[in-house]
């Protein structure tokens, strides 16, 4: 039976790896770190979380909840190895990120269909292959991207939230609790009134800024990952109807409903790390360290990583792509993770999964699998390679025009709509949206 090479074991990676795997076909799997670093992970353990330590929403009425029942459906693997190394989160699931690497590492090292091997892929090999590199590809490897798909890459920047110990935080002032007391009390919340909201807030947008180089100046932000201090620059208030949005949190011992919060979610399985919720940042360290010493709770809060920006990048998946995750020049070929311009630790995950499913229908020479677009993976998928974002322009040569979109994660606006009238309620519109898409997933099993 062909073997299949892997470029990358990150989130996707692994998951491909893992399909392929239990399906008893032969892998290699290239991973560069530890040898190479890419200027955001900070260990060599396969399946790193970077960012955040967070899927998301546990729930199937939110599109990320969603998206992970249909990976449990269809057998994803590291869907299983997350919630063995979860930490509370309230209705999300969030993982203790070094025990959940460790736990991946594990299994591809044990598994004797997988073979891991630690160097840089500079070239695009040869026969079958999935291309699970990430944003942090490697300049090399990016280039001979760039040659194949005769393209140019998009980049975006994705930064880093602070991360405190546990105990250098005032319980005086902070307290436990979930947003409307959903589930157990996992988050810590730092209530701010109107004064220490304006304070924060004039440190926040007068603070320096690592200065990016200058070919980085052009690119985007990702809109659902933008850093503090580019949120607050929208206005005074934007804050507190995002990232620091009160509401649903009261102090039970004062039961005051307070001006803004910020809230912190565990890192760690011991309990002594949390990371301040949506305050990716790319403020100077000192900078940093001011703001986060503003918050009530946190004047004295040993901070044990600062946050950083790092740029990312993806291929045009429109251009490139099939729905099936295989490119349409070169069968045997497929991209998969946050380089084909998903976004989120379960987009990569998914499309991983999906990507070593359909190697293994290839090499066994089986039809590819095309989720319907009615599933959460499926409409994903359907999205980041649809040719509609390809714009016939008038021109001499009647040439296209690639219309970059941003990167996207899973939510409800991708899914084909629903046939019957539509209800006016939002959670009950997700149900059936929901609803549909595990069944449909049910009847696909009997394809896989």
């Amino acid at each position: 039976m062909p073997e299949v090479k892997i470029i990358g074991a990150g989130l996707a990676g692994s998951e491909a790896a893992l399909q392929l795997a239990k399906r008893g076909i032969k892998v290699k799997l290239y991973e560069m770190r530890p040898n190479k670093t890419t200027g955001a992970h900070v260990t060599g353990e396969c399946a790193e979380f970077v960012c955040s330590n967070s899927l998301g929403s546990a729930d199937i009425t939110n599109a990320s909840g969603l998206l992970k029942k249909e990976m449990e459906m269809l057998g994803g693997e590291l869907i299983k190895i997350a919630h063995e190394n979860a930490v509370p989160a309230g209705n999300a699931l969030a993982i203790a990120r070094e025990d959940f690497a460790k736990a991946v590492t594990k299994r591809i090292e044990e598994d004797s269909n997988i073979e891991l091997i630690r160097e840089e892929v500079t070239e695009i090999p040869e026969g079958n292959v999935i291309i699970a590199s990430g944003p942090l590809t490697s300049d090399k490897f990016a280039d001979s991207i760039k040659e194949f798909t005769q393209s140019e890459h998009l980049h975006f920047f994705d930064a880093i939230a602070p991360i405190v110990e546990v105990d250098s935080i005032n319980f005086d002032k902070a307290f436990w609790a979930s947003r409307y007391d959903k589930g157990e009390a996992s988050y810590i919340n730092c209530p701010m009134n109107k004064e220490e909201y304006e304070k924060f807030y004039n440190i926040l947008v007068n603070s320096p800024r690592i200065e990016q180089h200058k070919v980085d100046k052009n690119a985007k932000f990702f809109e659902s990952c933008l850093p503090i201090e580019v949120l607050a620059s929208r206005g005074f208030d934007t804050l507190r109807f995002g990232p620091m949005k009160p509401v649903g949190l009261v102090d039970k011992r004062t039961g005051i409903e307070n001006y803004a919060v910020v809230q912190l979610r565990q890192d760690n399985s011991a309990k002594t790390l949390f990371n301040l919720v949506g305050f990716q940042t790319n403020l100077k360290w000192g900078a940093q360290k001011e703001l986060v010493h503003a918050i009530p709770g946190l004047e004295n809060a040993n901070i044990i990583r600062y946050g950083v920006m790092h740029r990312n990048t993806f291929i045009n998946s429109s251009q490139v792509l099939n729905p099936t995750l295989e490119t349409r020049q070169r069968p045997g070929l497929f991209f998969a993770g946050q380089i084909t311009g998903t976004e989120g630790y379960t987009e990569s995950i998914a499309t991983g999964m999906l990507a070593g499913i359909n190697m293994a229908r290839k090499v066994a020479d089986s039809d590819l699998l095309t989720l319907p677009r009615e599933t959460m993976l499926g409409a994903l998928a359907f999205y980041i390679t649809d040719k509609a974002h390809l714009e016939h322009i008038s021109s001499r040569d009647g040439s296209l025009r690639y219309l970059p979109p941003q990167p996207i994660n899973a939510n409800w606006g991708i899914l084909a709509p629903l046939q019957e009238k539509i209800p006016k309620d939002k959670k009950l519109k997700n149900e059936l949206l929901a609803r549909r898409s595990v069944d449909l997933i049910q009847k696909n099993l009997n394809d896989l």
